[in-house]
């Protein structure tokens, strides 16, 4: 309420028309307010073992106490505490890696019962309202990641966490031969009513005889990467599903976005199935731990302006652009990580910089 009042001090009314979620990334001055304010945040928040951290925590049902992913650090900085609000039943705890800034839920869902999470109700959450505009979203991220998506024949696709089939009903147009799985039982069916050759299965890769023989050329994780509660185990199998010069593609929500640094446990990208929270810092760590040899990344300025239908005043959206470069603060990160070198001189060409990750 506090930050509010002084917006309204600051900047009057002049952006009273401009959405919550780009306020943050065109009024002036205000991104560099918000690096200070997350700057600020890690000075003061504790550090502690984590013994003295499970001290302070009840551990859940399905929950376990974790040491970083990403480094091993076992030190712990808790930050946030979101919650799901009046009558929605859902809260946990948001810690921070002191030694590689990694961001995660602890305690954390235990692999075994991650289940539980999709178990009801989750086929109808994805063709509600999250289902809006979301082929449009990957048909952008498609075009951002060109040539590697345009044509898709005689190349195997495997879309991990395919939900209703949204994105495997591009996929098939395209020409890809395309697989999904997915742990939600309601939505691999709805899926499956949807799709014409495409198909998607119930369960992990390695349950399904047609997708655990591997030769993929193109993974995709749209949303799914913040879901997974053993991410170098599942990246070390999607490395071995990938056939040479194959690519994995990563849509994730971005722990280095304003909107974060700004509203803090508040902030979207913390919802209830959610577990993990990359960036552009240690999404590098996760591909090289699990033999991926490099990496590209796509700035995220928001559909709307991307697909040229923002309400937005022209240099508005410029700011907004330029803000989002500045920051690395996109609220989503896209991630295209290569499999080998192969992978690299085939699709690393044109706007891409891809980083090499065993250089």
């Amino acid at each position: 309420m506090a930050y509010r009042w002084l917006g309204r001090l600051a900047y009057g009314s002049r952006y009273d028309r401009v959405p919550w979620g780009q306020r943050v990334y065109v009024r002036p001055g205000e991104r560099l307010i918000r690096e200070a304010q997350w700057q600020r945040l890690i000075r003061r928040a504790p550090v502690m073992t984590l013994e003295e951290y499970r001290r302070l925590r009840a551990l859940g049902e399905i929950e376990e106490f974790l040491s970083c992913m990403m480094c091993g650090e076992s030190r712990q900085q808790p930050l946030f505490e979101p919650t799901g609000g009046t009558g929605k039943g859902w809260r946990y705890h948001v810690v921070r890696c002191p030694s590689c800034g990694f961001l995660y839920r602890n305690p954390n869902v235990r692999p075994e019962r991650l289940g539980d999470l999709y178990a009801s109700g989750y086929s109808n959450f994805l063709s509600g309202k999250y289902a809006a505009n979301r082929q449009r979203r990957y048909d952008l991220t498609m075009k951002a990641f060109s040539p590697v998506f345009d044509e898709g024949k005689e190349r195997r696709l495997l879309d991990f966490g395919s939900g209703v089939g949204l994105f495997l009903e591009l996929a098939e147009r395209r020409g890809f031969d395309a697989y999904g799985v997915d742990l939600s039982p309601e939505s691999v069916e709805q899926a499956n009513q949807r799709l014409s050759r495409a198909r998607t299965y119930f369960g992990a890769p390695e349950d399904v005889p047609e997708i655990a023989a591997g030769g993929f050329d193109v993974i995709t994780l749209w949303s799914v990467l913040a879901h997974l509660p053993r991410p170098l185990e599942d990246f070390r199998k999607f490395r071995s599903l990938l056939a040479p010069g194959g690519v994995l593609l990563i849509l994730t929500v971005n722990a280095q976005s304003l909107l974060l640094k700004a509203y803090g446990p508040k902030w979207s990208g913390f919802t209830k199935n959610h577990l993990m929270f990359y960036s552009s810092k240690t999404v590098p760590t996760l591909l090289a731990r699990t033999g991926f040899a490099g990496v590209a990344f796509a700035p995220h300025y928001g559909d709307t302006i991307e697909a040229g239908t923002t309400a937005l005043h022209p240099d508005l959206s410029k700011r907004l652009r330029r803000n989002v470069d500045r920051s690395d603060g996109g609220n989503m990160m896209r991630v295209l990580a290569f499999a080998d070198e192969e992978a690299i001189g085939r699709w690393g060409g044109g706007p891409l910089t891809v980083h090499r990750l065993h250089a």
